[in-house]
């Protein structure tokens, strides 16, 4: 038996999306502003969601408006303050002042038109800009709409754990998937999104829970755990 869309939809159909446990797409709701879900986005790496949300409402209430106007006029160390719970704060901060003055010099703080601009275009401009790199740029690409599928850590262990990568290659992953899937950017949005709960509730990096995912008749990992024990 092989992955097919099919399969996907059905073994995450019980799958439930929280945007709060999801910074971006909470940002993106309820702001549609693409600086703001770029500044989010940065505060998520290397910790999770919530911790990055936090953060975000705590960057809110020092400044108000996220602008990178505002945020330059407040300077690094009282950014940092604002974003402790992301941890790592003084490094965030650095690459969020930076991100906000390229994109002021640049753009003149002006993100609008990359969600008109074509795919390629729109991504090759995100990832000009400081902090941002392939998952960043994707997050905020599908988030807009545009047909591109974003790899998290999560996505990667599934992948492996399914082989359906052989590696972690992050664009090999993500067309593992596009091809799975019908090539519309809800799908790849909704999908991507419930493959990251699914890492977070079942396929997690330790004592995964394989009693109860919709995967197992595919999934190489559990067939292989399955084939030890019956040795």
């Amino acid at each position: 038996m092989r992955l097919t869309e099919e399969l996907v939809l059905k073994a995450l159909a019980g799958i439930k999306i929280e945007p709060r446990n999801f910074a971006a797409l909470y940002v993106f709701r309820s702001s549609n502003d693409i600086f703001k879900a770029l500044v989010v986005t940065i505060l998520t790496q290397n910790t999770n969601d919530r911790n990055a949300l936090r953060a975000y409402e705590g960057l809110v209430k020092a400044v108000g408006d996220i602008t990178p106007e505002r945020l330059l006029s407040i300077g690094e160390e009282a950014l940092a303050n604002a974003i402790k719970p992301a941890g790592m704060h003084r490094v965030r901060a650095r690459k969020i002042i930076e991100l906000s003055r390229v994109i002021l010099e640049k753009y003149g703080g002006d993100l609008t038109w990359i969600r008109d601009a074509p795919l390629e275009e729109a991504r090759r401009a995100l990832l000009e800009l400081p902090g941002v790199g392939e998952k960043t740029a994707d997050v905020i690409l599908v988030n807009l709409g545009k047909p591109t599928f974003p790899v998290d850590t999560h996505i990667t262990r599934i992948s492996l754990r399914l082989g359906i990568a052989r590696s972690r290659n992050y664009r090999e992953i993500q067309r593992a998937w596009m091809n799975t899937l019908t090539p519309d950017p809800g799908r790849y949005l909704e999908v991507h999104l419930k493959l990251i709960q699914f890492g977070r509730d079942v396929c997690k990096a330790r004592n995964p829970r394989c009693d109860v995912c919709g995967f197992k008749d595919v999934c190489n990992y559990y067939n292989n755990i399955k084939g030890r024990a019956g040795q």
